[in-house]
């Protein structure tokens, strides 16, 4: 009994080691069809510089597009200043509604955020190793692994691309996605050109000599 709990206790600590090991890679192929597990499921949180349009139904005069302040909060007509920064678009929006439900009845408020500006480092996509030239590039909707390359002139002489990997956060873990993208410029072979998405950063390796 005392050996079996040992080897018990012994094979918990390697699951729980490797669990701690480092980032978890995975294939391009399990992303597909994946109901996003390994996309970014957080709303976006409003920062202060962001830009937000603030739509009251039937109510042109209460509707206005006005940048965060500093202080984190928006003016709005009637209702004076409400907090914006560290919200998300809806959970202003209530607020909105429930301070003019004082003055009209049953407010239909919409928020949208027109301008993204305090989270511009984190849209942002990074090309970093053997590259003709690493940089920090927007993301945009649709972009690919085959779109971030070409804007970073392709690979250089020294690349080992067909060992390019795609490193993305997901919550506080790190998922590493390797990149076949030799074949990808070279045949035409599409399987790992996925789409990025906010704050991942592709490295191209340099060949060992």
């Amino acid at each position: 009994m005392g050996v079996f709990r040992s080897l018990t206790v012994l094979s918990l600590l390697l699951v729980l080691a490797a669990c701690a090991s480092g980032p978890q890679v995975v294939e391009p192929s399990a992303l597909a069809g994946a109901d996003k597990a390994f996309t970014h499921t957080g709303e976006y949180k409003i920062g202060v510089a962001d830009r937000i349009e603030v739509s009251v139904w039937r109510n042109p005069d209460l509707s206005v597009t006005v940048p965060v302040r500093p202080d984190g909060k928006i003016s709005v007509p009637l209702i004076g200043d409400v907090r914006a920064s560290g919200l998300t678009a809806e959970q202003v929006a209530a607020v909105i509604k429930e301070k003019l439900s004082y003055y009209i009845r049953d407010p239909n408020v919409t928020v949208i955020v027109v301008g993204l500006e305090s989270h511009e480092y984190l849209s942002r996509v990074r090309i970093t190793g053997a590259v003709l030239k690493p940089e920090s590039i927007p993301w945009r909707e649709g972009m690919t692994v085959l779109d971030a390359i070409l804007e970073a002139g392709g690979p250089n002489q020294f690349a080992a691309a067909d060992s390019t990997k795609v490193y993305r956060q997901v919550g506080k873990k790190t998922i590493v996605i390797p990149i076949n993208l030799g074949a990808i410029l070279n045949d035409g072979d599409l399987a790992t050109n996925i789409q990025l998405e906010p704050g991942d950063v592709i490295t191209v390796p340099q060949r060992l000599f």
